[in-house]
């Protein structure tokens, strides 16, 4: 595998991590339509635990076949497919190497009503099926969130030592967060900040909205004159809290929308800096076909082409 300057200086700026983590990094870095340029669309469907299979499935039945989803990330030149165990495991062996593969090891469910999350598979699951990295979710905010960081230092440090990445999930909810605070910018940026100091090679969090929730925090944006009228500014300060831009971080699709809302917000977060695109539910419901159609625009996008 060669690897570009590009991603050279990437790697670079994980000064603390062994080879092997690095190589699994370029694995991801370099797949796909966008390998080597440092953008990554990647398709993530955890959503089957999250809301249940019909919520997530219904809208496109041939998507509640695991094959199907290898098969739309790999068709559509994605840089990566994160699943959960069962989900990874149904196609691992028919697509072994097609694709980098990352793990998501915990998850919550619709049916829960606390903001927390159960871990529901192992760093050895995701060697044996030869995942370049693991992604675990964490709630800042939540009441359960210091067992939830304990948990993903204790995960960091095992997959670390085996060679395996980590991607963070990281989503502000519960506790005295209301709703519109989950995706304020003071919020999302101290999340994406949380993630970075805890380790995450790949940092996952939501598109911000110019909303500040925290009183002493909107002081200091106010005082410091922190742009934010434009997502694409909220993206750049995101990145900015990130370690300065060192550290990869992807913006989730969020809800379903409508393709021109959708290709907007894309080119808002690559105008801010973004490394790319991490989405799901706004893919792989949509027919096959349109999935491709979508997917092709975004990776133009991000390569500058639309």
């Amino acid at each position: 595998m060669k690897i570009t300057q590009r991603v050279k200086r990437i790697l670079a700026n994980y000064e603390g991590e062994n080879p092997g983590v690095k190589a699994n990094l370029a694995r991801i870095l370099m797949e796909g339509r966008l390998g080597g340029t440092g953008r990554l669309v990647i398709l993530p469907v955890d959503q089957g635990f999250e809301h249940g299979p019909a919520r997530s499935f219904a809208p496109n039945p041939p998507a509640y076949d695991p094959h199907y989803h290898y098969q739309l990330a790999i068709d559509a030149g994605l840089s990566a497919y994160a699943a959960p165990l069962g989900m990874l495991e149904a196609g691992a062996d028919t697509f072994a190497g097609a694709i980098p593969t990352i793990l998501k090891v915990n998850s919550s469910n619709s049916l829960a009503t606390e903001k927390d999350q159960a871990v529901t598979a192992t760093v050895d699951d995701a060697l044996r099926l030869g995942c370049a990295a693991i992604g675990f979710t964490i709630y800042p905010g939540s009441e359960y969130q210091f067992e939830m960081i304990e948990e993903l230092r204790e995960l960091t440090l095992e997959a670390k030592s085996k060679g395996v990445a980590v991607v963070v999930w990281s989503y502000p909810r519960g506790g005295m967060l209301s709703k519109k605070g989950e995706t304020a910018l003071d919020v999302c940026a101290y999340a994406a900040h949380h993630a970075a100091l805890l380790g995450a090679n790949i940092i996952k969090v939501k598109p911000p909205t110019a909303d500040l929730e925290q009183d002493e925090a909107k002081k200091v944006y106010e005082k410091f004159d922190i742009a934010r009228s434009t997502l694409a500014e909220r993206i750049s300060h995101v990145m900015q809290a990130s370690f300065a831009g060192r550290r990869i971080v992807v913006f989730s699709g969020g809800n379903a929308k409508g393709t021109d809302e959708l290709m907007d917000e894309i080119r808002q977060l690559r105008d801010g800096g973004a490394n790319g695109s991490i989405i799901g539910r706004n893919t792989f419901q949509r027919p096959r076909e349109e999935a491709l159609a979508l997917l092709d625009q975004i990776i133009k996008i991000y390569q500058g082409k639309a």
